[in-house]
């Protein structure tokens, strides 16, 4: 498939599909002119992962990292990949944990503004 297509069935720009090869996160083939890039069946999946990572804020860098473990788990596993990946799951479970607790705060916001209109309401 062509980068259009690639980009439309992932939701990813042209460019950011540009840019993952540019950093080898993404491989594509030319077309037989040379002309288009061609990517196979599995650049979809490739690019729901890559969109997952940087979604939960993995940099280029990282991911480049331990994407030859998602590759070849067995053969590419490093002590440095899987310290770059514990690391990242420590630093997700710290951002959920704030994000749990800024959520709890809105919960109690919401209850007290709710509690407030009804109060102001019936009076």
């Amino acid at each position: 498939m062509r980068i259009g297509e690639l980009a439309q069935r992932t939701g990813a720009s042209v460019r950011s599909l540009r840019y993952y090869e540019e950093c080898g996160l993404l491989n594509s083939q030319r077309s037989g002119s040379g002309a288009h890039r061609v990517y196979d069946s599995d650049a979809v999946d490739r690019v729901r992962l890559l969109r997952q990572l940087y979604s939960a804020g993995l940099s280029s860098t990282v991911i480049a990292s331990i994407l030859p473990c998602v590759d070849a788990p067995s053969s590419h596993v490093t002590r440095r990949s899987v310290g770059i990946m514990r690391a990242e799951h420590e630093r997700l479970g710290e951002q959920m944990q704030a994000i749990a607790e800024t959520r709890s705060q809105l919960s109690y916001l919401i209850a007290c503004a709710d509690e407030s209109l009804e109060t102001s309401t019936s009076a």
